[in-house]
């Protein structure tokens, strides 16, 4: 099956329909097995005059133009081509004129001889010169509206002359100029996968209901789409004055902002780009979001960094906690915004609502923080699992070895079935087993004051050994609250981990010996609870250092 992409826009390659139409490509490649069977025309490389209108290859030179240029080349392309793919832009509610021309030069294709239509379409027409029975045609186009919808009245006209009313297939997206902004890939990027989805089901039958209601679908609101539109021609709407490439980046970032996130107050975001000495107020309002140029406001959060760098943490060229983590930037003030980033300017915007995926950090502070939650459909990992064999064990056996032993390996035999709801780790796992064979030890005689220390030594030392491997216990459970397994990528936050896991086995790693000796006195039943209440101040400090510790780093 052979394809023609015939790329209609002045760009070229750098045109942003040309993403859609590659991703829709990829889409087709998918189906088949080798390489498909591909040619393309970039209209901006061709030499195409415009048609004279002499009527010369209909009667002089039947089916030759006296036109010698690059024409001939395209009406063999087009006879080759079993789907021929047009992509290009809107140009003023129509097909950009060098595209134009390509169309109109078409004239050699067909016969001069009157014939009816019976689609409907238009009164009269001219028969084909050649057999085009079979052959497909796909349209790709974006506009720079905020949606497609309404304005492609003229394409549609033009193509159903040309082709046959519902004789072709049609993918037009609004808000096209956001696929060549880098901080907006995360949206873009998911765009384009619907695309190449697309390609794949055009290629096994048809583009379904669902996939073409994704494609249907905005990138981000029109409030939000136009904001930043405006915006990116950088002059002062009042003024008429030219802004800064800084200032005009922070009134898009603001444009992201979603009131339905607003927790109750105001909150006043100051950013200072170090290397361009210029600052700005970014207000997250009940309503919406303003930026103000005068800084004259009590900032809630201040990020002190080079335009340079933000930039390059928004566009996804470095990763916003690495640069944190080598004091690229700094945040004074509440860190709490940044870890909840996401959801203030949330990265994937469709219809009149904004949802937030997981890793949409493609904008600056997500990749700063990895802050987002994580998704409740995906399958996380739950600390109960790991703690319910040991508290048991701890608690049973202290007060009676036997049935204490036998209740804590019927729970590690339960435990597993948890796992249908929740991911297991290693560490679940290594737990059951531990507990299991500490139970069997008692049931075999071993007595209890020597077993129930030794347990709290066994997972001391499980939860230590852990700070020497690249991913620190405490991470694989505390990642589900930091964007998943993404949050496992992040410096700042293996640190923190890697410190609170260190703390926690020390903890255990003491216990044993304080337990040896309650357990020689009277109060031995009761070693289960005092050795909860050091674990609960360990609770509160845990609670608190997550909070502290990256706040004190981003400080500087």
């Amino acid at each position: 099956m052979n394809v023609l992409i015939i790329n209609g826009s002045p760009k070229g390659t750098n045109s942003s329909t040309y993403k859609l139409t590659k991703a829709f490509i990829q889409g087709m490649q998918d189906t088949v097995t080798g390489q498909l069977p591909l040619e393309e025309l970039q209209i901006n490389r061709l030499a195409i005059s415009p048609c004279l209108g002499c009527f010369h290859c209909w009667n002089k030179t039947p089916g030759k133009c006296c036109i010698q240029d690059d024409m001939q080349t395209v009406i063999e392309k087009l006879l080759w081509a079993d789907i021929t793919i047009w992509s290009f832009p809107l140009y003023y509610y129509t097909v950009p004129g060098g595209l134009k021309n390509l169309i109109d030069r078409q004239l050699p294709m067909v016969l001069p001889f009157m014939t009816e239509r019976t689609d409907g379409i238009g009164n009269g027409s001219h028969p084909a010169r050649y057999d085009m029975s079979g052959k497909r045609t796909v349209l790709i186009s974006t506009c720079g509206f905020y949606t497609a919808e309404g304005n492609y009245d003229g394409i549609k006209s033009l193509f159903d002359h040309m082709c046959g009313k519902n004789c072709y297939t049609t993918i037009f997206c609004g808000q096209g100029e956001l696929f060549r902004v880098p901080e907006l890939s995360a949206r873009t990027d998911e765009y384009l996968g619907y695309v190449r989805n697309a390609g794949r089901e055009y290629m096994t039958g048809g583009i379904s209901d669902s996939a073409s209601a994704e494609l249907d679908r905005l990138l981000y609101p029109k409030e939000v789409f136009e904001t930043m539109a405006d915006a990116s021609w950088g002059i002062d709407k009042e003024s008429g004055e030219a802004e800064s490439d800084a200032l005009i980046f922070t009134r898009q970032m603001a444009a992201l902002y979603q009131p339905e996130s607003y927790p109750g107050k105001d909150q006043i975001v100051e950013m200072y780009y170090t290397d361009t000495d210029e600052c700005y107020q970014v207000i997250l309002g009940k309503d919406g979001s303003q930026v103000r140029t005068d800084s004259s406001l009590t900032a809630t959060t201040r990020i002190e960094t080079p335009f340079t760098v933000w930039r390059s943490i928004a566009a996804g060229e470095i990763r916003g906690d690495e640069a944190l983590m080598q004091h690229l930037y700094k945040v004074k003030g509440d860190f709490q915004l940044m870890l909840d980033w996401d959801h203030y300017f949330g990265g994937t915007g469709t219809g009149s609502q904004t949802n937030t995926t997981a890793d949409s950090g493609r904008d600056a502070a997500a990749r700063s923080t990895d802050g987002c939650h994580a998704s409740a459909a995906t399958k996380g990992t739950n600390m109960n699992i790991l703690l319910i064999p040991w508290i048991v064990f701890w608690v049973a056996a202290a007060i009676d070895g036997f049935a204490g032993s036998l209740v804590s390996i019927a729970v590690c035999a339960a435990v597993p079935l948890l796992f249908y709801r929740y991911k297991k780790t290693v560490y679940d796992l290594l737990s059951g087993v531990l507990v299991t064979g500490l139970s069997i030890a008692m049931l075999s005689g071993a007595p209890a004051r020597l077993i129930v220390p030794l347990a709290y030594l066994l997972f001391g030392v499980m939860w230590t050994a852990t700070c020497l491997h690249s991913i620190p216990l405490t991470a694989h459970y505390s990642m589900n609250s930091y964007n998943g397994e993404s949050a496992l990528k992040n410096p700042l936050f293996l640190k923190t981990n890697r410190i609170l896991t260190l703390l926690w086995g020390v903890l255990y790693l003491l216990t044993p010996i304080w337990t040896y000796a309650i357990m020689g006195t009277p109060f031995a039943a009761f070693t289960g609870a005092v050795n909860s209440l050091l674990p609960a101040l360990m609770g509160i400090f845990t609670a608190w250092f997550q909070k502290w510790y990256p706040a004190k780093v981003a400080r500087g």
